[in-house]
């Protein structure tokens, strides 16, 4: 087959791992198309952690009869014993002749030892370095190689910077067809992360709720509310199911009032301003995609030049055609002395969502 064929596969083959992207975690998503004599026999993706992986999937597609064929797979095949076989052994065994990997894994445990292990076998190995395919996996290699997820972050603000009234109304600033894009944003993270303010006064549930993506593999994220002293009303919705929620008053500290048992506390040494301890501790919970959507301290948090290195990954901006005026909220909530103590962004895509224009940046090198 020609380098040109491969990749047309491979592509494909992407295009099934993303039907499990949204809920996988921790595992990354995986996809993976069987082919003989250039005719596909059989498909597969990774849909649960714990469950079949892509390539055994897709040999049970084909029937089980692959002897001779080719593996055109997203992520290469691991190499070890986990909650399943080992990918590469079970190729092995089906007696595969060619296998076309769109992507390293950067795993410890598997880093080219998976394709060494079909090459020692016998097996053609053709290993490729796909943009599309790394952009698959990154919250999966966040967590693996930094010890930290991904992180998003979200923002709605109008043309002069504003993301809601002094007296903290802001719904809704943007239009429905940015809202409704922002359920795929929480349908492909691990956990959401929000403040008390936010709790306080839109009282959001920060789950998936749109019917189209219910209707699919879906893994609801946790939602973490960064709350310092434990002040947000105890009677809003978030706190009616599974919520994780960081403070810094100790261990034992509680609302008062909250459901029984659907919060979740975590006592953080420095308080919820210990970003880089909680990304630590929610990549330990196996999140590898974690979206903020925030008010404006906490946003400001993210983005204070304190943070010597950003803390963040991509930045998700909807502004919506209006102005807000003075007596309204900034965008982000921090001071600079000097221009030149800003982290810089860079802009890598701009598009129209009904009237409102998004802007997807990521930090400036």
């Amino acid at each position: 087959m020609s380098r040109q064929s491969d990749i047309l596969f491979l592509q494909a083959a992407l295009e099934l791992a993303a039907m499990g992207r949204n809920s996988c975690a921790p595992n990354p998503p995986v996809g993976c198309i069987i082919a003989r004599h250039g005719a596909v026999i059989g498909r597969g993706f990774h849909q649960q952690a714990g469950h079949a992986h892509a390539e055994v999937n897709a040999l049970a597609d084909a029937g089980g009869d692959v002897a001779g064929a080719t593996v055109y797979v997203t992520l290469e095949p691991c190499a070890f014993v986990g909650r399943t076989p080992a990918c590469a052994q079970t190729l092995i065994d089906a007696q595969v002749s060619r296998v076309v990997v769109a992507t390293q894994d950067p795993h410890p445990q598997v880093a080219g030892k998976g394709c060494q292990m079909l090459r020692d076998a016998g097996i053609e190995v053709a290993e490729f370095d796909l943009p599309e395919a790394r952009q698959m996996i990154a919250g999966f290699v966040s967590r693996i190689t930094r010890q930290r997820p991904r992180v998003v972050l979200k923002s709605a603000s109008s043309l002069d910077g504003a993301v809601a009234l002094e007296s903290g109304e802001s719904q809704w600033v943007t239009g429905a067809a940015a809202r409704q894009e922002v359920q795929q944003l929480r349908a492909q993270s691990d956990a959401v992360i929000t403040g008390a303010g936010t709790v306080a006064f839109d009282d959001p549930q920060l789950n998936v709720r749109d019917q189209g993506l219910l209707a699919k593999p879906l893994q609801q994220p946790l939602r973490v509310v960064l709350d310092s002293a434990l002040r947000a009303p105890s009677n809003r919705q978030i706190f009616s199911d599974h919520t994780l929620v960081v403070h810094g008053l100790g261990a034992g500290a509680r609302y008062a009032n909250a459901t029984p048992g659907a919060v979740e506390y975590l006592s953080l040494a420095g308080g919820p301003r210990n970003l880089a301890g909680l990304l630590e501790v929610l990549a330990q919970r196996g999140c590898n995609n974690v979206l903020v959507e925030a008010g404006p301290k906490i946003l400001g948090s993210f983005l204070h030049p304190a943070q010597a290195t950003p803390l963040w990954d991509e930045w998700i901006c909807y502004i919506a055609p209006m102005a807000m005026g003075s007596a309204s909220l900034s965008l982000a909530e921090f001071a600079l002395s000097h221009l030149a103590d800003a982290h810089r962004a860079k802009v890598v895509e701009h598009r129209m969502i009904g009237e409102d224009l998004q802007l997807r940046l990521q930090p400036a090198q």
